[in-house]
């Protein structure tokens, strides 16, 4: 209750919410075009019209999608303004050139394809429309390469020099983009929107195969989402072993938070796999823990030392238990994912993969599961940082802008209501859209209605003379 008359605390609420609802679109839409871009690809290739039935069904839902991650990325960025000001004008020589690149390399190049890939199929040939969807799917992966390169920089920041006025101010804009996490956290979020975007298309394709097995474009669609599980899932646990270890390099305390370490491991740290971490006692306490794991997992030595959170001071500790718990959600789906890729790969090996309502039920129940690890993955990275915003460099609590609690309080409650109200029907509809069966023929039109709007001109069906 005394955080909720912090308006510090009430304005990293805000952001946290609002790029909560966010970062859920592009982590959909990312791997959504990469999607679109393989299934026209499969169409042009072998002529087969279920690719291009799936590509219909799905190119509606990235519409919507699309347009929803653009309305909230817009207010993410007044809020740089409004509650962190001092923020802005400190790193602003830095942050703003890469966020001004994201909007006129990436958003551009998806803005002005996205049309031609929605309305354009009948109108510039299959090969133009194809190169369209390509542009928006790479540019989809540009706006992931820029956004990361900033929030990358604000995690392990190199490349620059503090001017007098103390601002960051870039001096080496390679070093600045190309930091020393910026390439773990490029491959892990990339990744991380491949195996979103899989299992909601998988969790589609089930829900579909459930009412019908023979669904041609529901199969194409399972089919595909469980070989990006069977494939990508592992992969992706390799990457994130990757980013960990670049993490234990420069972010120490955030890695002693995640695995809820408090003393230092000389001969080897134990792996917490549950317990409740407490940073006032300094401890985690009912630790169910498999002795010399952890040290086996991050310095890849039974006997590797690793360092607790007391070798750092106590003012600069993350939040332990929401950042221990937040990289527990994320690897248990990890695994889960990996898990279902590995069944259903087996499933597909015993010819059943079409015929199993259980692979399918557990399919449909994973469906979020992306979303979920995305956030808990991003809970992990963001409130680990703490209690800086760059880290090292610049505290959060200096980074806020001079407001006072009526405001930050009134704008929280506002973004919850008109976010819920909002979004909600948005994704209300997404979900109405996903259930529309695959590959049905488009409703015909009444009989009996309008066949044009008001006008003088006759519309097509209809003779001088007629009336209507």
């Amino acid at each position: 209750m005394q955080a909720l008359l912090d308006p510090v605390f009430l304005a990293r609420l805000q952001f946290a919410f609002t790029v909560s609802f966010h970062i859920i679109f592009p982590a959909f839409t990312i791997g959504l075009a990469s999607y679109l871009a393989v299934l026209e690809a499969l169409w042009l290739a072998t002529g087969r019209a279920v690719y291009m039935q799936v590509f219909k069904f799905w190119v509606k839902i990235f519409a919507v999608t699309f347009g929803m991650g653009v309305v909230s990325g817009i207010v993410m960025s007044y809020q740089f303004g409004t509650n962190w000001a001092v923020f802005s004008d400190k790193a602003g020589p830095v942050i703003g050139p890469l966020m001004g690149y994201e909007v006129m390399s990436a958003f551009f190049l998806e803005a002005g394809f996205l049309g031609v890939m929605l309305f354009g199929m009948k109108r510039v040939g299959k090969g133009l429309h194809f190169f369209a969807t390509a542009m928006v799917a790479f540019g989809t992966f540009l706006s992931a390469f820029w956004i990361l390169a900033v929030n990358s920089w604000m995690q392990t920041p190199a490349g620059y020099a503090i001017a007098p006025n103390g601002q960051f101010v870039p001096e080496d804009w390679i070093a600045v983009i190309f930091n020393p996490s910026f390439p773990y956290r490029l491959v892990h979020m990339v990744l991380a929107a491949y195996l979103t975007t899989a299992f909601v298309v998988g969790a589609v394709g089930a829900w579909h195969l459930l009412k019908d097995k023979t669904n041609a474009p529901a199969r194409v669609m399972f089919s595909m989402a469980m070989w990006m599980a069977a494939i990508v899932a592992p992969i992706q646990i390799f990457a994130g072993d990757l980013h960990g270890l670049n993490t234990l390099q420069h972010q120490p305390a955030k890695v002693a938070a995640m695995e809820g370490h408090y003393e230092a491991s000389i001969k080897g740290a134990p792996l917490y796999l549950f317990g409740l971490p407490d940073n006032a006692a300094g401890e985690t306490k009912y630790a169910i823990a498999i002795p010399k794991l952890g040290s086996l997992i991050l310095t890849h030595d039974w006997e590797g030392e690793l360092k607790g959170l007391k070798a750092f001071p106590r003012e600069d500790w993350p939040p332990t238990p929401v950042v221990f718990w937040s990289f527990r959600i994320m690897v248990g789906l990890g695994m889960l994912m990996a898990a279902l890729g590995l069944v259903s790969l087996v499933m597909r090996i015993g010819g059943r993969i079409y015929s199993s309502g259980l692979l399918h039920r557990a399919a449909l129940l994973m469906g979020p599961s992306g979303f979920v690890a995305v956030l808990a993955g991003w809970v992990t990275t963001e409130v680990g940082r703490q209690p800086y915003t760059i880290y090292g460099l610049l505290r959060t609590v200096d980074s806020v802008s001079p407001i006072g609690l009526p405001g930050v309080s009134a704008s929280l409650i506002a973004f919850i209501i008109v976010y819920f109200i909002v979004f909600g029907a948005g994704v209300f509809y997404l979900l109405r859209l996903m259930g529309k069966v695959p590959g049905a023929a488009p409703d015909e039109p009444v009989a009996d209605a309008p066949l044009r709007s008001a006008g003088i001109v006759p519309g097509p069906a209809m003779q001088h003379g007629d009336r209507p």
